[in-house]
């Protein structure tokens, strides 16, 4: 389950970055409290880490 995981990366210390619909922002919303970030499509996934890795930020 997704608190289960969420929680246990972060007790190692883990980043976490979570990818739902806006309709899943209530039931998940201690999962996205323990986030770096929160995305709603992969494409902002992709631009989350590549401003990670890199420091560009999107556009």
């Amino acid at each position: 389950n997704a608190a289960f995981d969420a929680g246990f990366a972060a007790a190692l210390g883990k980043s976490l970055i979570v990818l739902h619909p806006p309709e899943h922002d209530h039931p998940l919303k201690e999962v996205d409290a323990a986030a770096q970030a929160v995305a709603r499509s992969p494409e902002q996934v992709a631009q989350i880490l590549r401003y990670v890795l890199t420091g560009a930020l999107p556009g």
